[in-house]
């Protein structure tokens, strides 16, 4: 629920959710004084709890989303790089952490053992391919990883001007070249300009990993909670995306 210039009121739908609300709430707390230089929600009332549901008003982020395929790399560049650089103190990676409940066998792990064996026979040597070749990355240092960074997420002003983000239910420490392969909803040659030419190849990997928007889910590690679902999502994007 809306309540513009006012605040942002989160309702969960789910028992899951009202449960990972308060969790939530704190990692807003905790990304919003790490001194981002752009606004972030911030929870303006407690968690009320009612009939197996929560519900939370955050702060209204004016401005809007820029259309699909639009975008100045400069801009986009910046964004990307002060969301790498924050330093990922004690209290953001417990914050981080709190939200999730990793599987001992990781995100990878969950891919090879749950996913690819359920694909199309057709797709599975491709899947099992994507996936060496995204373990193959060479580690680099975790940075504040936001996971959905794009659409409705970032908001900015009518002159081009960055305002603030939204939705860090999917934050993590971790590759920040997985928030520049969200950029990507501006377009692969503004990501290609907006970031170092080892960013943008790791972006690819990443995304060509079933996709980025697919791929942040099993990131964190944490058991996929319908497997059957997940790969039905998958398969069609395989099909619209290789050649």
């Amino acid at each position: 629920m809306l309540l513009p210039q006012v605040a942002a009121v989160r309702i969960s739908k789910r028992p899951s959710a009202a449960e990972a609300l308060p969790r939530r709430m704190e990692l807003l707390r905790a990304v919003g004084a790490a001194g981002l230089p752009f606004a972030v929600p911030e929870p303006l009332t407690p968690v009320a709890v009612f009939d197996g549901r929560a519900a939370v008003a955050v702060s209204w982020i004016d401005g809007a989303a820029l259309p699909e395929g639009e975008g100045d790399p400069e801009h986009i560049g910046k964004l990307l790089r002060d969301l790498r650089e924050v330093p990922l103190a004690a209290g953001l990676r417990q914050a981080l952490a709190t939200t999730r409940e990793p599987s001992p066998r990781g995100w990878a792990g969950i891919l090879a053992e749950d996913v690819i064996p359920r694909l199309p026979v057709r797709w599975r040597d491709e899947g099992r391919r994507r996936l060496d070749n995204a373990m193959a990355l060479d580690p680099v240092p975790d940075a504040l990883v936001h996971g959905d960074l794009a659409g409705s997420n970032v908001h900015w002003s009518s002159d081009g001007k960055l305002i603030g983000v939204l939705d860090w239910d999917l934050a993590l420490p971790f590759d920040p070249a997985i928030d520049a392969a969200c950029m990507a909803w501006h377009g692969w040659d503004t990501v290609r300009r907006a970031v170092d030419h080892d960013t943008y190849r790791r972006a690819r990997v990443w995304d060509q990993t079933f996709g980025i928007g697919h791929l942040i889910a099993v990131l964190p590690g944490k058991p996929l909670s319908n497997v059957d679902s997940y790969v039905d999502h998958i398969v069609p994007w395989l099909e619209h995306n290789t050649a």
